[in-house]
């Protein structure tokens, strides 16, 4: 059973009506004008900047930051790709997330602010992230190399993962993926029971959130959703979800195609608790964010 504060928090969210952003077609569209009227910042939070070195580079068009340990040399180097549904920006669950992995696991994290949909498509955005990763497995840096990625992000990091792997073999040390949304169809028969438990999201938003990220191609091409993709030859796999969570679905999926596929999972599915939740403040967020924690010093220990 969740937690007193998970449950407080879900209702919170339901009541706010957090999952009104997701509920039409209209509404994703609407934000997305509204988005491109007035960009949304992805600065990070001037407070990072006292527990950690913050700098910014770019990668063609995409604002990269590189956060490191404040003072201290980095364990481990971690590529964090942001969720939102391709069409929002890094928030502060994100900072903070990013914040407890230079902390608490002495990681070096790279953090891509990618192109947004629909000017920022996969055919656009994958090859930059499988460069992005290519790149920091090449480095020869400290530790391994963990990609981390939650929801849309997911989809994106395992999609980049795919793709590095067709190309050259390469993988990173682990790859961790939060409430991965892996398959923009929204087609899987089990989502319709899920969806009205869900207080955060909302079928047909998704639906055209990933029409606009899938541009030109199928909206089951690979490289828009990697859960049709093939799993042989990734790194080990570390998913976590929730069970009110409509991408749920997507989690279990991958579970089983890439168990068959000989690939290691790691999984974890919580009971009763909403979408991206190891990112929230609630103690099964605590719980899962330590895990995360110790995958990262792992990494670093094997090298």
């Amino acid at each position: 059973m969740p937690s007193l504060r998970s449950r407080a928090l879900a209702a919170a969210l339901m009541a706010a009506g957090r999952r009104r952003r997701f509920a039409s077609a209209e509404a994703v569209q609407e934000r997305v004008a509204r988005s491109a009227r007035r960009p949304a910042s992805h600065l990070p939070p001037r407070s990072l900047g006292k527990v950690a070195e913050v700098s910014r580079t770019f990668v063609g068009a995409w604002p990269v930051y590189e956060v490191s340990p404040r003072g201290a040399e980095p364990a481990a180097q971690v590529l964090y790709v942001h969720g939102g549904g391709f069409i929002n920006e890094l928030v502060r669950h994100h900072w903070s997330l990013i914040r407890t992995l230079v902390t608490e696991a002495q990681a070096r994290c790279v953090v891509p602010a990618y192109i947004l949909a629909p000017r920022g498509t996969a055919d656009r955005n994958v090859p930059v992230a499988a460069d992005l990763l290519s790149g920091l497995i090449a480095s020869g840096g400290p530790g391994g190399t963990v990609l981390v990625g939650d929801s849309a992000g997911a989809g994106l990091a395992l999609a980049a993962a795919q793709r590095l792997r067709d190309r050259t073999g390469a993988q990173p040390s682990r790859i961790v993926l939060i409430s991965p949304w892996l398959d923009v169809t929204m087609s899987h028969p089990d989502q319709a029971a899920i969806e009205p438990a869900d207080p955060v999201l909302a079928r047909p938003g998704l639906v055209e959130a990933g029409r606009l990220y899938a541009g030109t191609l199928a909206v089951d091409d690979p490289r828009v959703s990697p859960l049709h993709g093939s799993f042989a030859g990734l790194a080990p796999l570390t998913v976590f979800t929730g069970t009110r969570d409509v991408l749920s679905t997507d989690s279990r999926e991958l579970l089983r195609r890439a168990e068959a596929d000989g690939v290691e999972v790691e999984f974890h599915e919580e009971q009763g608790l909403p979408h991206v939740y190891p990112l929230l403040p609630v103690p099964e967020g605590r719980a899962a964010r330590d895990r995360i924690v110790d995958l990262v010093r792992a990494v670093a220990e094997q090298q």
